[in-house]
């Protein structure tokens, strides 16, 4: 009888598995879950907004009604961060960006009516980011110009450079005014839009990139793999990344890059 390996074991790729069929599931595999991703984060960043949306309401209403002064902002932008500790978004320019948000889009009552309900936010809001929105509203002269570039942004898949290029060049103006039904659809994956609604930065000195994906970190650590051995200290090699690592009793472990201690 066979003695049981009780080490844990990395494990290897089979080169039975190969050929078009089992290519062509990878590829599918792996677009489905990327898909998977960006409606994820839709959804995020869509309830982000609808919140962004209701503060705007409520502060446009009650500080009119109230006549706080300049005061109020500040207060309230301690008092949000007081109860929620780590949270972004409740600095007083972001607050005062909700209220100005809400504002601009119900400011004229037909426009209104014909496509921004009061008390809801519009649903194709919602596929793209705050930054976007701030650029939009805060250069745009008119509800209509906005929501042309608003819908230009979820058909081309705009990054928020491609976005201010778009509006330094007055697209609204050579284009013309007319505004449509948006197209129920997501950014592609990979876009300028997508890679925006998925940004969640990293910073490591010594990288000189900016890194908005475990992917791109792990792209950049293994360039710079000297540099970051020479970070971790003496006594460490690398081993390789996304290796499965098959643990006694059955648990596997696939580590993103995998550096073990060595004596020389």
């Amino acid at each position: 009888m066979a003695k049981a390996d009780n080490k844990p074991s990395f494990v290897k790729r089979d080169t039975i598995i190969a050929g078009k069929e089992y290519a062509q599931l990878l590829v599918t595999l792996k677009e489905r879950f990327r898909k998977s991703q960006i409606k994820a984060a839709v959804k995020v960043n869509t309830s982000m907004l609808e919140y962004y949306w209701s503060m705007g309401r409520d502060i446009s209403t009650l500080h009119e009604a109230a006549k706080w002064g300049t005061a109020f902002f500040d207060c309230l932008s301690l008092d949000l961060k007081t109860a929620f500790p780590g949270q972004t978004g409740f600095s007083v320019t972001n607050i005062k960006y909700a209220k100005r948000w809400y504002e601009f889009y119900n400011q004229e009552d037909v426009i209104r009516q014909q496509v921004v309900d009061e008390f809801e936010m519009p649903t194709d809001f919602g596929l793209i980011p705050w930054g976007h929105h701030i650029d939009i509203f805060t250069r745009s002269k008119s509800v209509e110009e906005a929501l042309f570039y608003i819908e230009e942004t979820i058909q081309n898949s705009w990054s928020r450079a491609e976005l201010g290029i778009e509006i330094d060049n007055n697209l609204y103006e050579k284009q013309g005014h007319a505004i449509t039904n948006f197209d129920e659809k997501l950014p592609a994956p990979y876009s300028g839009l997508a890679k925006a609604i998925l940004k969640s930065p990293y910073d490591f000195r010594f990288i000189d990139k900016k890194i908005t994906t475990e992917k791109q970190l792990e792209d950049e650590l293994a360039a710079n793999i000297t540099r970051f051995l020479l970070e971790l200290g003496q006594g460490f090699a690398y081993v390789g990344r996304q290796m499965e690592l098959k643990m006694p009793g059955g648990q596997t472990f696939i580590p993103d890059m995998i550096f073990l201690p060595y004596k020389a």
